[in-house]
């Protein structure tokens, strides 16, 4: 079987890692637009890093009035946790020779003003009653919360009424650092081809079953043949979902989304004293993506802050793709769900265009006015942030991911975004379970699943306290994060 993957993000060489490890036989060949993989949202500043644990971020735990839902949380919460599993296992086998080329023990913090604090102590009363959460802290104290986060608290007056809850066992996550990895393994294995530096133009399906993918390679047009198809591009699924003439397609359309960062080095000893990610609470009509988070980054060997993201309105699909292809990407089914979306939406579309004429002056002020003191502190330079395409479905915008499928299964795809990146393992082995459930059949392939993910059942995970401790504990030993 032929196996083709259009994309060398996390999600696509994360796909093609599992199925290879599954079937060691199976041909697969992955296609990038990009020089390498992790070219593009999957980099290592175009997101925040997060491991998603739901520790921190408010947008997993919406409230009604004095009701909080923390059913989405606690998903999030274990598909993190499979995920772990999964790059304990390429630890183990020797694929990621140091774990701590990727991940990093981090504090997640929630840090709220006076018109959250209600809402973040009903938010740690529900929680810390899970067996996921119960190491989280809650405070008032501002000595305290200094402990936790001290360049928030610099310069903050003794007056302000504050809020925050800690937990210590959270992650930051170099997404590029271990999609390279896994790449260069599969680059080493037998029957796997990546071509890099190749834009699909056109997919479709040919008289015979197979798809068809129409591709440009430094000026050359090339053509692929795929058996089964998996695209995990991005932005770039829309257009070539669109092109794949699959009744699905109308239901579907994009609404792009950008972002900046606030970037600074900083030296060993303030990244020792700053060990956290620390998110707050999102201005009214801000879509969830733009919750402000102040960020201690690992990467390249150096320390970083991280501050955002700003959000910005570019209508395009991905980093460094133009307008007009996102105009070719459109159909006419899809004006209809746009100008519902406008419709609906119209305060984040304004909020949108006004953020992206932001400049840095009024950045450094939404810093100062989340962290007093900071903005003097380091020497902030304004970075680009990656692009997300959010679902638009029937109509509706929608947060999140999906998996789409074709009714004979040869064609899947992924759309959407966050938690995206810190959830991939577990997304794409749903994925392929969905759409080549034969490579899940046989006492080797279950063996060999038992070994990447002892515990993938979510909601064993959920329930049972005493089976997700010893996986947690068994991958964070493994990871070096215990």
């Amino acid at each position: 079987m032929n196996v083709v993957i259009v994309g060398a993000g996390i999600m696509g060489v994360t796909y093609a890692t599992l199925a290879k490890e599954l079937a060691p036989d199976l041909e697969i060949t992955i296609i990038e637009r990009l020089s390498g993989p992790a070219r593009s949202n999957s980099s290592v500043f175009n997101n925040a890093g997060t491991g998603h644990e739901a520790n921190c971020e408010l947008n997993y735990t919406p409230v009604d009035e004095e009701e909080i839902t923390v059913e989405k949380a606690l998903t999030i919460h274990a598909q993190f946790n499979v995920a772990k599993q999964f790059w304990a296992y390429l630890v183990e086998r020797g694929i990621i020779k140091d774990p701590g080329c990727f991940i990093h023990r981090t504090k997640h913090c929630t840090l709220v003003g006076e018109n959250g604090i209600d809402m973040l102590k009903l938010r740690f009363d529900e929680m810390s009653r899970h067996h996921f959460f119960d190491g989280m802290q809650y405070s008032e104290d501002h000595d305290k919360i200094r402990e936790w986060i001290p360049f928030t608290m610099e310069k903050r007056p003794a007056t302000d009424r504050i809020a925050a809850t800690m937990i210590d066992s959270g992650t930051d996550v170099n997404f590029q650092a271990v999609t390279e990895e896994m790449a260069e393994y599969l680059r080493r294995k037998e029957g796997v081809k990546i071509h890099y530096g190749t834009h699909v133009k056109r997919v479709h399906k040919s008289p015979t079953g197979r798809w068809l993918l129409e591709t440009e390679q430094r000026g050359e047009d090339i053509q692929f043949k795929a058996d089964v198809l998996f695209v995990g591009a991005g932005g770039g699924a829309f257009p070539l979902l669109k092109l794949s003439h699959l009744p699905v397609r109308a239901r579907f359309a994009g609404f792009p989304v950008g972002g900046r960062f606030l970037l600074a080095k900083i030296e060993e000893d303030d990244a020792k004293r700053y060990s956290a990610k620390t998110y707050g609470k999102a201005k009214v009509g801000a879509p969830p993506m733009s919750v402000p988070h102040l960020d201690l980054r690992a990467a390249n060997g150096r320390h970083y802050l991280l501050f955002g993201p700003f959000a910005t309105f570019m209508p395009i699909l991905e980093k460094g793709r133009g307008f007009f292809e996102y105009l070719q990407a459109m159909r006419m089914h899809d004006i209809p769900n746009l100008l519902n979306v406008a419709r609906e939406h119209f305060p984040l579309v304004k909020y949108l265009i006004g953020e992206t004429f932001l400049g840095k002056k009024k950045m450094l002020e939404e810093l100062e006015s989340f962290a007093p003191g900071l903005s003097q502190k380091f020497d902030w330079q304004v970075v680009s942030a990656g692009q997300r395409v959010q679902i638009i479905k029937d109509g509706d915008l929608q947060m999140g991911t999906e998996i789409v499928m074709s009714e004979d299964k040869s064609y899947g795809t992924l759309l959407g975004a966050s938690p995206g990146a810190s959830v991939s393992p577990e997304v794409m082995l749903r994925a392929l379970k969905e759409q080549m459930p034969m490579l899940f059949e046989g006492p080797e392939a279950e063996a060999k699943l038992k070994e990447m993910f002892p515990v993938s059942d979510l909601k064993l995970l959920a329930k049972d306290a005493k089976s997700y401790k010893k996986i947690r504990d068994r991958v964070n030993k493994v990871l070096k994060i215990a």
